[in-house]
């Protein structure tokens, strides 16, 4: 959980960096200098592990922040938000295997959609480009997880995201103005630390000691989460609405009987070892 609420932080701390280049830099840039930077960091700091789905992971990583930058340039961010939650909830629903766990999960779909602000409008290309970061994203939660069960899992993502990398270098051609400017460099790179090593790090941690249904709902907490900051950070008041659906997340998530993964110590402590040597 703990691993899960720091990754929910820096999910809305890293837009704060992205605000300071969308005036200058398009999508796809954007989505470039946060790969990039994230395998930057990735490379310094550990040793890659390549394996048959460190390609995909890639693929999928690329995939998702390249359409995600694109939809929200043309749609309003809850409704993006609000799509790509979707496939989150059918994978929630495939593990609900209990009347408890069911009801858990209407309880937080429910409070999702009472929080995100969907409004259908907007280019068509937006819509399309949501599904398709949605899809990705459920992808995302499936091939990350199946590496966190394993040792060296962050040595995975790190070669996941330089595969990344590779796959958005054309980005980094609209991205110039970045560049060649000190201040939107640093923003970059704050994009990419906040919203792609952070979190995705946290992710792994977080996934390899739950079940991926588990991991899928408490995807939920991010809206909620985002209620919370509000209210300690900008001392905006929740109103009565945005009350009852983080009220229905937390309560969701904490009925939600999980079908717990353990971490494996051994290959974790192997992994650790091999990373410092």
């Amino acid at each position: 959980m703990r691993f899960f609420a720091v990754s929910a932080l820096f999910h809305y701390l890293g837009p704060a960096f992205a605000v300071l280049l969308f005036a200058r830099v398009e999508p796809v840039g954007v989505a470039a200098l946060r790969i990039w930077s994230a395998a930057l960091v990735f490379a310094l700091w550990r040793r890659f592990r390549w394996d048959r789905t460190v390609v995909a992971w890639g693929i999928v990583l690329a995939g998702m922040n390249v359409s995600f930058y694109m939809a929200i340039a043309r749609l309003p961010l809850g409704t993006v938000a609000a799509i790509e939650f979707l496939p989150v909830v059918a994978l929630a629903a495939v593990g609900a295997r209990t009347l408890r766990n069911m009801i858990a999960l209407v309880a937080v779909v429910g409070g999702v959609y009472t929080l995100v602000d969907v409004r259908l409008e907007g280019e068509p290309l937006g819509f399309v480009l949501a599904f398709l970061n949605a899809a990705l994203f459920a992808l995302y939660i499936v091939v990350a997880h199946r590496s966190a069960q394993r040792s060296g899992a962050i040595g995975g993502l790190g070669a996941a995201m330089a595969v990344a990398a590779v796959l958005t270098a054309p980005g980094l051609v609209v991205a110039v103005p970045a560049l060649t400017d000190p201040l939107l460099l640093a923003a970059g790179a704050g994009v990419g630390i906040c919203s792609s090593v952070i979190p995705y790090v946290c992710d792994q941690l977080a996934m390899a000691r739950l079940a991926r249904e588990t991991y899928a709902l408490m995807v939920a907490l991010l809206p909620a989460m985002a209620v919370v900051i509000g209210v300690i950070v900008l001392r905006q008041v929740p109103s009565a609405v945005e009350t009852l659906g983080v009220a229905l997340v937390i309560s969701g998530v904490a009925l939600h009987s999980e079908r717990t993964e353990p971490l494996k110590e051994k290959a974790w402590n192997r992994h650790d070892s091999v990373a410092r040597g």
